[in-house]
């Protein structure tokens, strides 16, 4: 499970997805599969959350990390390349950036 505090060390990736309303349960089926039998299981991994816009246009998909190099060696590998090319033929645009949490509010 994500815990999202400026206190923790952990590497937070923020991916946004962009795609049409014909390919977003495509997209979404393709990226719940990647979660459940590979990135899940891989060295580091945290948690994760997938998140789909009112207009099916966007997926925002939150994901922590126990290190910045566990992330990056999970999508640098074979598999996750593989995944990654089926993906970008769902949607129009996609891009995962790391970032620090700098503060929160309850």
């Amino acid at each position: 499970m994500p815990t999202i505090a400026p206190s923790n060390s952990y590497q937070t990736v923020l991916t946004t997805f962009e795609m049409t309303p014909g390919t977003c349960q495509d997209l979404l089926d393709a990226l719940v599969d990647a979660y459940e039998n590979f990135i899940s299981k891989q060295p580091g991994f945290i948690g994760a959350g997938l998140h789909v816009n009112d207009a099916q246009t966007r997926i925002a998909n939150y994901s922590q990390w126990k290190r910045r190099e566990d992330f990056q060696a999970m999508l640098r590998s074979d598999e996750m390349r593989r995944r990654n090319r089926e993906i970008n033929t769902l949607c129009k645009t996609f891009e995962p950036v790391m970032y620090d949490v700098a503060a929160t509010f309850e």
